[in-house]
């Protein structure tokens, strides 16, 4: 494997990481956001959009992880 391509590879790996950090944290915000509306602050019936924009982000999270670990399993297959 010459430098280019070790370097391309570790830029891959290193958006893979980055993709789920950011996917953990937009979970993080919108389940906050969520939590809002529900007593002792909010009404207890959170809104449709609220719960959309939740399980669009538990998604992302999802498809973070499916790609990060599809990454790892090469690696450790000699496949990276």
């Amino acid at each position: 494997m010459n430098e280019a391509s070790a370097a391309q590879k570790r830029a891959e790996e290193a958006l893979a990481i980055e993709r789920v950090v950011i996917a953990t944290q937009q979970v993080r915000t919108t389940f906050t956001a969520l939590q809002a509306q529900f007593p002792p602050e909010g009404s207890g019936q959170p809104s449709k959009l609220a719960l959309q924009v939740l399980d669009v982000a538990l998604q992302e999270l999802e498809d973070a992880q499916m790609a990060f670990d599809g990454l790892l399993n090469d690696l450790l297959d000699g496949e990276r």
